[in-house]
């Protein structure tokens, strides 16, 4: 019996080291809600959602991203309770210095394998969504969508009851 093939789910060709602005979406392990405090009673009101532990150590991971890698920068983000979604741009040229970035693969796997020392256990789905962002209008509209992400919980395709 001939297994089926994991889909590529990367552009062929294309450098993901190159200076542009990507939009990332990272899964728990069988989308655990492992992020935020009391998913189902915080729904309805999602400003200001208390986060765990994890989600704490999450947080920090993402904001600790420029500090290993000068040439990346975390232009926006979200940490849903089973999810987040990055907005990171890549700017080889920091303060007049030219710098050498690295791919959007290897700052994932960081952050991934940072957040999962820390929790004693695999937090993370394996692979990741990328988005490549083509203009401005798609940056604005992927800027916004991060920003609304919370409020509109309970309809998110990677919304999951656990109560």
């Amino acid at each position: 019996m001939e297994l089926p093939t994991r889909q590529q789910n990367r552009l062929q060709e294309y450098d993901y080291s190159a200076p542009n602005a990507y939009f990332i979406t990272i899964c728990t392990e069988k989308r655990k809600n492992l992020f935020w405090m009391d998913v189902g009673a915080i729904v309805d009101h999602p400003k200001n959602v208390p986060l765990t532990n994890l989600g704490i150590i999450t947080q920090r991971s993402i904001e600790d991203i420029p500090k290993h890698y000068p040439a990346i920068s975390v232009d926006h983000y979200v940490i849903m309770p089973n999810h987040i979604h990055l907005l990171l741009q890549i700017n080889t040229d920091v303060n007049g210095r030219s710098m050498i970035a690295p791919t959007i693969s290897t700052v994932v796997r960081l952050m991934k394998g940072t957040v999962s020392k820390q929790a004693g256990f695999t937090v993370w789905q394996k692979g990741f969504y990328d988005h490549v962002i083509r203009n401005n209008n798609d940056y604005r509209d992927i800027w916004n969508y991060v920003e609304g992400n919370p409020s509109k919980w309970a309809e998110d395709k990677l919304y999951i009851c656990t109560r």
